[in-house]
C-alpha cells in the first residue's frame, strides 16, 4: 500500500536530524505521542544525517537547516540519493528566502519554521506523506515571490493569465485560498463547502493548470494577478 494512502495505518517513520540535543529530544518525545508517527533515529549532523537515511529508510525526514559543517538546505541531494523513498521536510528558524528557494529547488518537499505549534507540525507531516508540498504560513508570500522572481525573464511584461482561464469560477476561489496558504479545511471553512469537495477541485486545479503541486498552482495565481 502506498504511503500517500491515508487508509495506510502503518506507522510513518521518522529521521529527526538537528545539532542541539535538548531539541532532538524534544522534538522526539513531542512526535512520539503520536500513534502514527516513529522516530527510527536522530542524527546531528548531515553526514551522520546520510548514514542513518541510507542504512533505515525513512519514510520522512525532519532536517535543521543551521547544521555545523553543511547547510541543511546542501545536504538534500546527498540525503535524496541515501534515501529516495523519503520525503524531507526543513524545520529550521530561518525565514531567509534564499533558504527556502534552494530548500525546494534541491528536493525538499515542505519548509517550516521552529515556532510552530506541535499540532500543526503533526498535520504538516501527514500533509507531506500524501505527496503535499507543505511551507509555513508566514512564508508563504516569500515563496511565491522567490519562484516568482526566479521564472521571470528578464524585461519580460506582465504575465499572460492564459493557463486560469481554463478555472471555473469556484476553482478560482480556492486556488485564493491556496496561494494565500491555507489548508484544505481551511478553505472549505472561508466557502461554507465540504472538504472533501475542495479536495477534489484540487486536483482538477493542479491538472488543468499542469502542475504537480499546491506550491506551483499559487506561483501561478500570483503571476496571474488572481490575488
Amino acid at each position: 500500500m502506498s504511503r500517500t494512502d491515508p487508509t495506510d495505518n502503518t506507522p510513518i517513520r521518522i529521521l529527526v536530524v538537528d545539532d542541539h540535543p535538548l531539541f532532538r529530544r524534544g522534538l522526539t518525545a513531542l512526535l512520539t505521542r503520536e500513534t502514527q508517527f516513529q522516530v527510527v533515529a536522530d542524527a546531528a549532523d548531515a553526514s551522520e544525517a546520510q548514514r542513518r537515511a541510507q542504512e533505515l529508510q525513512p519514510d520522512l525526514i525532519l532536517l535543521d537547516n543551521h547544521l555545523p559543517g553543511v547547510n541543511g538546505v546542501d545536504a538534500l541531494p546527498a540525503l535524496r540519493e541515501a534515501a529516495p523513498g523519503a520525503r524531507i521536510v526543513v524545520l529550521t528558524v530561518s525565514e531567509d528566502e534564499n533558504d527556502m528557494s534552494t530548500a525546494f529547488r534541491n528536493g525538499a518537499c515542505g519548509y517550516l519554521l521552529k515556532t510552530m505549534e506541535g499540532d500543526a507540525l503533526a498535520r504538516a507531516i501527514r500533509r507531506a506523506m500524501q505527496g503535499q508540498s507543505v511551507v509555513a504560513q508566514e512564508m508563504t508570500e516569500k515563496l511565491v515571490a522567490a519562484y516568482s522572481k526566479a521564472a521571470a525573464p528578464s524585461g519580460a511584461g506582465a504575465p499572460s493569465p492564459g493557463p486560469l482561464a481554463a478555472l471555473s469560477p469556484r476553482e478560482r476561489e480556492i486556488l485564493r485560498g491556496i496561494a494565500a496558504g491555507d489548508s484544505n479545511k481551511e478553505i472549505a471553512r472561508n466557502l461554507l463547502i465540504a472538504e472533501t469537495t475542495v479536495k477534489i477541485h484540487v486536483q482538477h486545479i493542479l491538472r488543468k493548470l499542469d502542475v504537480s503541486s499546491r506550491v506551483h498552482a499559487a506561483v501561478l495565481a500570483t503571476e496571474s494577478g488572481l490575488l
